[in-house]
């Protein structure tokens, strides 16, 4: 099982706040030993210890879409990732092989109508 620590709508300042998220993050990396991710920017931080179960060499999280405007963190297995990327690889730029970046390209494909 992985584990994801987040910090959003940060008000501080966001390098201190980095450190101290890769700090806890650590303390949850038994449930995910096998990769270690950070996003970060002004307001939020988004970090993400993983168990590769699917793509195995190439699904390191946080996700990101192509243009790198959306960011993803996932614990969990997408069963129907083989129908929903053959679905929507018309419409999105799949980086990885990952069963997870197809939250992403629905997310894009259906915005408001994405649960």
């Amino acid at each position: 099982m992985c584990s994801i620590f987040g910090v959003f709508d940060i008000k501080t300042d966001a390098a201190e706040l980095r450190k101290k998220a890769l700090e806890l993050s650590r303390l949850m990396r038994h449930r995910g030993p096998d990769w270690s991710g950070i996003y970060a920017c002004d307001n939020a931080i988004l970090a993400h210890e993983r168990l590769s179960i699917v793509d195995v060499n190439a699904g390191a999280q946080p996700l990101y879409n192509a243009r790198k405007t959306h960011v993803l963190a996932v614990n969990g297995e997408i069963y129907n990732h083989q129908t929903l990327r053959a679905e929507y690889g018309d419409r999105y730029a799949f980086q990885t092989g990952s069963d997870c970046e197809v939250i992403l390209a629905l997310y894009q494909g259906k915005r408001a109508g994405f649960p």
